[in-house]
């Protein structure tokens, strides 16, 4: 079986290489983001799974699903997160997703649940699923007032400040100023690293 597994965390899909060349009968290709991830997808292999992350570059959340399955010959796309909630895992599945993966899960599982959606089982831990969820209570959301997190969240977007002041009704140095103050709150120098800061952190 073919499995493509794109993760931006290097350390992340060295691992999971390792755990899946133990196992016999696996060929595993990876991406880094999910534009590098689209261009094998679109070449000459077909997989009989991807393995998408939630939060990495280009995969816009659960819109990346959608744009996997509408490429030519992904039948089984799966998703998985080390921050997503159980709503996102529950909307993925709604999706067409066969499953959802916790990177929290011990390799042996991880690598069981790879293997049952490859061949066409649908996959979601139980105890996940089940659980009762946690209020969001994010050291860094303490930080910001209502309003910067609405520009933080333009912020992980892409969009610009001309972009943000319109969505928010606001003027454009307005959006500045704010801007600046997240800088300094969440000690980054610039907007990719604030966008960076809080996808990392699973606030958006």
């Amino acid at each position: 079986m073919r499995i493509l597994i794109a993760d931006d965390h290097e350390l992340l899909r060295d691992a999971l290489g390792a755990f899946m060349q133990s196992e016999d009968g696996i060929e595993l290709h990876t991406a880094a983001d999910f534009a590098e991830a689209c261009t094998l997808l679109k070449g000459e292999w077909t997989y009989d799974l991807v393995l998408l992350d939630y939060n990495m570059p280009g995969m816009n959340g659960l819109d990346g699903i959608a744009v996997a399955n509408e490429i030519n010959g992904v039948h089984r796309v799966a998703l998985m997160s080390g921050e997503a909630s159980r709503e996102i895992a529950e909307q993925a599945l709604e999706m067409g997703a066969i499953g959802f993966i916790p990177k929290t899960l011990p390799a042996k599982s991880l690598v069981n649940a790879i293997k049952f959606m490859a061949m066409g089982e649908k996959y979601a831990p139980l105890d996940f699923m089940t659980a009762e969820q946690e209020e969001i209570n994010h050291p860094i959301l303490d930080k910001l007032t209502n309003r910067e997190r609405q520009v933080l969240h333009g912020l992980t977007e892409g969009k610009s400040n001309k972009e943000i002041a319109r969505d928010l009704e606001l003027s454009e140095p307005t959006i500045k100023l704010h801007v600046k103050t997240l800088y300094r709150k969440l000690e980054v120098g610039n907007r990719t690293q604030a966008a960076l800061v809080a996808r990392d952190a699973g606030i958006f």
